[in-house]
């Protein structure tokens, strides 16, 4: 397992841009990307999301897929999102390359519109067996001709990470030379509602690490990295590395996360072990911070007990919305422009700290040097995920 483990090509799809250069340019801007509902057909008109303003005709175009495509609305994100990544990585063949995606939405999207037509609308049952986030995988991979080895990872908000995670492990184990890994998740009705029923949505834009946080806001992106060996991608440009990486579960509740924020601790020691860092090497946190009463406190409560001094840090999510099994995916891309421009993007709406831990995020763009990121992404189920992105080897 000592074989390092490059990124060479990123690409992304989120509500504050197409692509990583609109992506950029909102952080950089302070740009975020929540609205009310257009595209998704709800009830809920009062509730900030982060959403894409394409409908599905409009990905299909840019696709040119047949009419009478099955492409779930994450299946379109995640294409369009990978096709950058490919091209920024400069990927043409597929042979040999795997491809480990996250996804917890799948077609949801697609069962809530059309499950009632089962029986008499017998042409849009195909949208139907598109339920299962595999089947989002497999038209993702079909469209590009991969099939040398292809696996979907769904473990709620650490999906995405957890792909980056096992695409590294690949790659050092020299099970694969070559790895796409990342996620895609759309906004349905089921989710909204989900969350919502939960009492942890906000009526306001997110509010991070605040104390007067009212809850999260669901977004919906795609985003995807091209991983390599260190020795296949000598002659390419290396965007970063993966250096570390951790996993670890609360064991805790079905949702919340524990008090002293034990997965979250755990999972950021072992990203910092396999690393083989100590926490004064981190420059930068994008954290997990999903502005919720209990994610918020308990993060912060793991992060004071990993980090003697506090790195900046801050969550992007305030841009995006929480993109659910996207956001590992979405955020590694972050922390990797973080790197690659050297600086800090804001946390957007933080006031006044929580008096519990007293932690304050960075709040305006700061330019500073970057050597390492360490990226959290925290899932139902208690199953946390910690990545660290490093400028070298």
């Amino acid at each position: 397992m000592s074989r390092s483990v490059a990124v060479t090509g990123m690409g992304i799809f989120s509500a504050i841009g197409k692509n990583l250069e609109e992506n950029h340019r909102s952080l950089i801007h302070g740009k975020h990307g929540l609205s009310y509902p257009e595209i998704l057909e709800t009830v809920h008109q009062n509730l900030p999301i982060g959403e894409i303003k394409s409908t599905n005709s409009d990905l299909a175009d840019a696709l040119n897929l047949d009419k009478n495509h099955a492409f779930t609305r994450a299946a379109l994100l995640g294409t369009i999102a990978l096709k950058e990544a490919l091209q920024n990585a400069k990927i043409e063949d597929f042979i040999n390359i795997g491809f480990v995606n996250g996804n917890s939405v799948g077609g949801m999207d697609m069962t809530e519109r059309f499950y009632r037509e089962y029986e008499s609308n017998p042409a849009n049952r195909r949208f139907i067996q598109a339920q299962h986030p595999g089947f989002t995988t497999e038209q993702i991979a079909g469209y590009f001709g991969i099939d040398n080895y292809v696996t979907t990872i769904s473990t709620a908000c650490s999906s995405a990470a957890n792909a980056v995670m096992l695409g590294a492990r690949l790659i050092q184990s020299g099970r694969l030379d070559q790895v796409i890994v990342g996620g895609t998740d759309c906004l349905s009705r089921f989710t909204l509602n989900g969350f919502n029923s939960l009492m942890i949505y906000s009526e306001d834009f997110p509010k991070p690490f605040d104390s007067e946080r009212k809850g999260l806001n669901l977004g919906e992106a795609a985003a995807y990295l091209v991983l390599e060996s260190a020795d296949f991608a000598k002659n390419k440009e290396v965007l970063g590395y993966v250096s570390g990486y951790g996993n670890a579960n609360d064991a805790f509740h079905q949702t919340a996360s524990s008090e002293n924020g034990e997965g979250a601790y755990l999972a950021m020691q072992k990203a910092l072990e396999t690393a083989n860092l100590n926490p004064h090497h981190i420059d930068y946190i994008n954290a997990h911070g999903t502005a919720t009463q209990n994610n918020d406190l308990s993060e912060s409560r793991a992060l004071i007990r990993i980090f003697k001094e506090m790195p900046a840090f801050s969550s992007t999510k305030s841009f995006t919305g929480h993109t659910l099994a996207a956001a590992g995916a979405i955020e590694a891309v972050f922390s990797l422009l973080a790197i690659k421009h050297q600086q800090i993007y804001p946390n957007l709406n933080f006031n006044s700290a929580i008096s519990d831990t007293r932690l304050r995020p960075v709040t305006e763009l700061k330019s500073t040097k970057i050597q390492h990121v360490l990226s959290n992404s925290f899932g139902f189920g208690g199953n946390c995920t910690s990545l660290i992105f490093s400028k070298d080897e």
